[in-house]
């Protein structure tokens, strides 16, 4: 892997019609990639909105899925949520999500400081074992 800057592919969903959330949620999780040196990738955010937001089945996360494993392999790779809510709620299925993510090369930072990186380090690791 080269030596660049970590490529921060934004997510976030929304079920409600409340655009101006988002909109907060989007600039904290710029301004925070932004603060962390890292790379915005180009082509997002990637936002499910709707039913889509509340359901297993997320087109764009899965369209930024694709992205990110196609990236992965050039440069160190990571989803951006403004917080471990905007993957899901609930706890399992936020953790499937999160492995998704992991499975796709990456691993996930919220605007808080949380991550599962050194998590998703260690699975990858033990996949090249």
């Amino acid at each position: 892997m080269t030596e660049h800057a970590p490529l921060a592919f934004v997510y976030d969903r929304c079920a409600s019609r409340a655009h101006i959330d988002v909109d907060m949620r989007l600039t904290g999780c710029h301004s925070y990639a932004d603060g962390m040196g890292w790379v915005l990738a180009g082509g997002g955010p990637w936002l499910d909105r709707g039913p889509d937001a509340l359901t297993h089945h997320r087109p764009q996360l899965a369209a930024m899925l694709d992205r990110m494993r196609a990236e992965a392999a050039r440069r160190e790779v990571l989803c951006l949520i403004h917080s471990w809510g905007r993957l899901a709620t609930d706890h399992t299925h936020r953790l499937v999500l999160q492995q998704r993510i992991i499975e796709a090369g990456g691993w996930t930072s919220t605007t808080f400081g949380e991550s599962d990186r050194d998590s998703a380090r260690a699975v990858l690791v033990g996949r090249q074992s």
